[in-house]
């Protein structure tokens, strides 16, 4: 388990992570999200010993990274998978992190097999192209066969295939009990991979919850009705509007789109009601409209509005225009 309480790193007078507390727990693949600039590669790279916290701690199973005698064998990590010398080998740059862990060397060529990349071990990575950088860089990541794992983009550069197969990587890995914390700018991607997300937002925790119940809390979720009567949509409407805190539209006749109740409460309200039903089902937000909501005014480095005239050039206009 990854554990961080209170964690905070100043450049100065910028806070780029901002007393950031949160148990990443093992059996789970963890997503970690922001926008560019919210502190996720601080975050990750004081967790791994790189960067010295300001103030507050970052703990491996209830230890500094820099106190693990045989790290590799503890903590697999991708950060930069382009931090190894171009004129070694895949297999030579394998070899020196597992014999300064003491990992036997025929793990180098179990997990070369593993990531596609046996037939090419023996050729100088700097030939590769980014998408083989990624697959040496998880190579690496899990050398030592570790409990706790942290991939910061892992995909990037991959092909759908190599994106599938992180995927699928990752999960078997958090099925067999391991802490796998994974951070990505591909939302769709994520949705299919994480159990669980952390979203920070200029160093802060904006969330902190299971991907379902995220997706399912959103503003953006609703539910979608369709009634054959117009009396019954009548009916329907009028006793949902007796809370508050429920927005209901009909975009066309006979439907109704519910916000701010489940499909299932929904249901058992019509039924109740005696209201015949011919559509009932729940229309969730996607992981990228609720990243979007959520991290709104976090953002570090925003865009103005482009304008495109006739001749093909483009102009932009900021807030004030």
């Amino acid at each position: 388990m990854i554990t961080l309480r209170e964690l905070t790193k100043r450049y100065g007078e910028t806070v780029a992570v901002d007393g950031l507390t949160l148990d990443v727990k093992g059996g789970l693949v963890t997503g970690f999200l922001g926008p560019n600039g919210a502190g996720k590669s601080t975050t990750m790279r004081m967790i791994l010993g790189l960067d010295r916290p300001s103030g507050g701690e970052a703990l491996i199973d209830g230890r500094p990274y820099a106190s693990m005698r045989h790290p590799v064998r503890e903590v697999g990590a991708l950060l930069d998978a382009k931090a190894l010398h171009p004129a070694r080998s895949a297999r030579a740059h394998l070899v020196a992190q597992a014999r300064s862990n003491g990992i036997p060397v025929r793990r180098v060529d179990e997990v070369l097999e593993m990531v596609g990349l046996a037939k090419v071990a023996r050729r100088a990575a700097g030939a590769f192209s980014l998408g083989m950088y990624q697959r040496l860089g998880v190579a690496g990541a899990v050398l030592g066969d570790p409990r706790v794992l942290v991939f910061d983009e892992p995909v990037n550069g991959l092909d759908p295939d190599g994106v599938r197969w992180v995927r699928e990587l990752v999960r078997s890995l958090a099925a067999e009990g391991r802490t796998v914390f994974l951070s990505s700018h591909l939302m769709s991607e994520m949705q299919l991979t994480a159990d669980r997300l952390v979203i920070i937002g200029r160093g802060k925790l904006l969330a902190d919850t299971p991907m379902a119940d995220l997706l399912a809390g959103s503003s953006l979720s609703s539910v979608r009705v369709r009634t054959p009567g117009a009396a019954d949509l009548r009916t329907l409407t009028g006793h949902l509007l007796k809370d508050g805190a429920v927005s209901v539209e009909s975009p066309a006749a006979g439907e109704l789109v519910v916000k701010g109740r489940s499909a299932e409460q929904v249901g058992d309200l019509a039924h109740r009601l005696g209201l015949r039903l011919h559509e009932l089902r729940t229309v969730s937000a996607s992981l990228e409209q609720v990243y979007m909501e959520l991290t709104a005014r976090s953002v570090e480095y925003e865009t103005g509005d482009t304008v495109f005239g006739g001749t093909g050039t483009g102009r932009t206009r900021g807030a004030g225009a």
